[in-house]
């Protein structure tokens, strides 16, 4: 990442790389521990040996509730001495927060355990709570030229609310925890899904670390929120995000030299005293159901059960982390481990042999790389992990590149570490052969497994991880400029209404939907409000204007909705054309022998597509999928698309696929061609055209150039501005009426 002296990295996490401990008054900073505060603190190790301009704030929660007394003092010493910006948060915002929603709801529900997943509104709103603490937070630290990088589950809404409030801060977003498939992520309430995502896609750039689970969630916000993604780019109605899978790696070499530390290799002679000829199988993880410990035990007691040559010849330490100590999941989980290990060493160990060493404690760097150098194989089975760096950094100590790792087909990790054995822990029986296997590996295969591994992992270590994030968060926030460069600044915006004031003969080309109205489920509930009705009125009203709507809609719809205005009106892209005096016409001759032949098709697709329907206008065909399912419809509009091209080849006429609908209407007929019935027979001295859509862009390329086009939506476009929503062309339109009011007041003079 290349840096400035006024460009800041702002990490944001639920926890600050430290703990506060507050004792009458004094305050004492504990550094913290943890895969993602150490792979960041690698990170930021590393860009400072690089640049030592290097400038980070890392944003989060001390870790403790301290006293109104020193929360001045905290913040001035966590910025000072840690380069950290603290959140204050009150215990009961904690114990709602973090111990409620996001490992209650949150926690269980993305790794697969809907069981013990709780639906409880009051959490949801203190989880809602706590991301707006943290917004508010980052408004006040942030500045202009800064990247916000946001991590994990527990600040999901957060993008959204800060991208709300600063849209030009870019901003990334990370989950280190599995994204559930679309079948699970929609057994929370409705509206706590949607606004997750929506919170979500607040950012710019979003990681996950798999491809699956990128996919899961690019496959929910198409199902829940309609949004589709092309190779990860979500187009949303006012900016692009991108959706990308970044593998989280580890520090490779400080693991892999760890090995020579004296401290380490002290420790690892001590344990190697006590485990004489034996083998050692390795377990360590956090107390959790997700880490799938309990499976362990059962296949570790399998293995001794079924092959007695075994017995006093390996042994099992299990390492469990304390960890979330009160979720009574936890506790419970806790008791039964007791009870099996209690159990496998009652049957099957003697006074020389405990099958099982059990140890239920914290393990710091030194003690925990002994035990993976010494080990001769780590048995890592989680149920459901995001990642797993366990399983990498086993793999990095092994300097002599002997030793086997069992894991489980269900870590991220696993993605990158097929030359693992590996399993399903859901397979007790499984889990046993894997450690047999394990067990009798020859030396040559151990080396040339760990060898493919041990590259791999040295290749895309964490400061490739997170440098990668952060090039393409910044490569995607350039995009997003060129994408503002072309939003309709206020500076034209005033420059449209001052010639639009100043103008005697003005002509004004609209379209619809999209453009005047948002998409509905189903044409015909995209009716026009009253605000709509009085803009075109009073627009239409003056008589400098020649106001034209044209629009994919057929003339019988556009006359039921509009025919009251003395308004002109082009239907059906321009196959009918209607003055606002006078009646409705063709703008040439149109044979109509096709749509009996392709009506039937079209039939047919909706008929396989729960709610798609097709929709007959005088000279043209649609086939709308808005109402179907989203995932489905996308799929079958693209085999509609390839059956109509071929069908369609030999006659007059066009096949388009356009917002949730595929359309054939005979060839010659667009908008541009309409457009120009006007263009073509009068001066104007101001033109302005609104669209949204490619049916437009016919109309955007015959327009003078001293006209004004704008297209509404995110994508290239003919037209010379872009306008985020249907709301902007409400706006420039009521503003173009008011600044004529205005003009005439004063030009009029006071009233007498």
């Amino acid at each position: 990442m290349t840096t400035s002296h006024n460009k800041r990295l702002i990490i944001v996490s639920n926890r600050l790389p430290f703990s506060v401990h507050e004792t009458d008054g004094e305050l004492d900073f504990r550094e913290s521990a943890g895969g993602l505060v150490t792979g960041l603190r690698s990170y930021l190790e590393s860009q400072e040996k690089e640049d030592s301009r290097l400038d980070y704030v890392w944003v989060g929660w001390p870790g403790n509730t301290v006293s109104n007394a020193v929360t001045e003092q905290l913040k001035a010493r966590a910025l000072a001495e840690h380069r950290s910006y603290p959140v204050f948060l009150t215990q009961e915002e904690m114990d709602n927060f973090y111990f409620g929603f996001c490992n209650r709801t949150i926690w269980p529900l993305f790794h697969y355990f809907p069981s013990y997943t709780t639906y409880e509104e009051e959490l949801w709103k203190h989880y809602k709570r706590v991301n707006e603490i943290f917004c508010n937070a980052l408004v006040d630290l942030t500045r202009a030229g800064d990247i916000v990088w946001i991590h994990d589950y527990h600040l999901m809404l957060l993008p959204g609310m800060l991208k709300a409030k600063s849209p030009h801060i870019p901003i990334g977003f990370f989950l280190h925890i599995p994204f559930p498939t679309f079948e699970v992520f929609r057994l929370l309430p409705v509206r706590w899904r949607r606004e997750i995502l929506d919170g979500i896609l607040g950012a710019d750039l979003i990681g996950y670390h798999t491809y699956d689970y990128s996919n899961a969630f690019l496959q929910s916000v198409l199902r829940i929120l309609g949004y589709e993604h092309h190779l990860g780019r979500i187009t949303l109605p006012s900016r692009i995000v991108r959706v990308e899978t970044f593998p989280m790696g580890i520090d490779f070499e400080k693991i892999h030299t760890a090995i020579h530390d004296p401290e380490v290799q002290q420790e690892r002679d001590d344990l190697k005293k006590t485990l004489t000829d034996v083998k050692v199988v390795l377990s360590v993880d956090r107390l959790d159901y997700s880490k799938g410990i309990l499976n362990r035990l059962h296949g570790f007691e399998i293995l001794l059960r079924t092959n007695p040559q075994f017995r006093e010849k390996v042994v099992l330490i299990m390492v469990v982390v304390p960890s979330r100590i009160g979720v009574e999941h936890y506790e419970l989980m806790k008791k039964q481990i007791e009870e099996i290990v209690g159990r496998i060493n009652g049957q099957f160990g003697s006074v020389n042999w405990t099958p099982v060493i059990y140890q239920f404690r914290h393990l710091s760097f030194k003690p925990l790389t002994a035990l993976y150098s010494l080990c001769d194989v780590a048995l890592v089975t989680p149920l459901r992990d995001g990642m797993n760096l366990v399983s990498k950094e086993y793999v990095a100590t092994r300097s002599d590149q002997t030793g086997v790792l069992v894991l489980s087909e269900m870590a991220g990790s696993a993605k990158e570490l097929g030359e693992a054995i590996i399993i399903n822990p859901n397979n007790w029986e499984e889990i046993a052969e894997a450690l047999k296997e394990a067990l009798e590996m020859p030396l040559e295969e151990q080396k040339r497994r760990n060898q493919i591994m041990q590259t791999r992992l040295r290749r895309y270590d964490v400061v490739r991880w997170a440098n990668d994030f952060v090039g393409h968060l910044l490569a995607m926030h350039s995009e997003q400029e060129r994408f503002y460069a072309k939003l309709l600044p206020a500076s034209m915006r005033e420059r449209i209404i001052h010639e639009y004031e100043h103008s005697t003969k003005r002509l004004i080309l609209l379209d619809y939907d999209g453009t005047l109205v948002p998409f509905a489920r189903k044409p015909h509930l995209a009716t026009p409000s009253a605000d709509v009705l009085r803009l075109l009125r009073t627009l239409s009203g003056d008589p400098a204007n020649t106001v034209v709507l044209i629009s994919g809609r057929d003339k019988k719809t556009l006359e039921g909705w509009f025919g009251r205005i003395p308004i002109n009106m082009v239907a059906e892209h321009g196959a009918w054309l209607k003055k606002q005096d006078g009646d409705w016409r063709t703008l040439k001759q149109q044979a109509n022998d096709w749509k009996p032949r392709i009506l039937p098709i079209l039939e047919l697709y909706a008929d396989r597509l729960p709610g798609a329907f097709v929709e007959e206008k005088d000279h043209s065909l649609a086939w709308h999928y808005r109402a179907a399912d989203p995932e489905q419809g996308r799929i079958l509009a693209g085999e509609l698309m390839d059956h109509l091209s071929s069908f369609t080849a030999n006659i007059n006429v066009q096949v388009l696929q356009g917002s949730k609908v595929v359309e054939l209407r005979s060839s010659g007929i667009n908008k541009g061609v309409a457009g120009m019935r006007w263009l073509s027979k009068e001066q104007y001295d101001f033109i302005l055209a609104i669209g949204d859509d490619w049916t437009d862009e016919d109309l955007f390329a015959v327009l003078p150039d001293t006209a004004y086009s704008i297209r509404v939506g995110v994508t290239n476009t003919q037209a010379r501005y872009n306008f985020r929503n249907p709301s902007d062309t409400l706006q420039l339109l009521e503003s173009l009426i008011h600044s004529i009011r205005i003009g005439v007041g004063q030009h009029e003079g006071p009233m007498r």
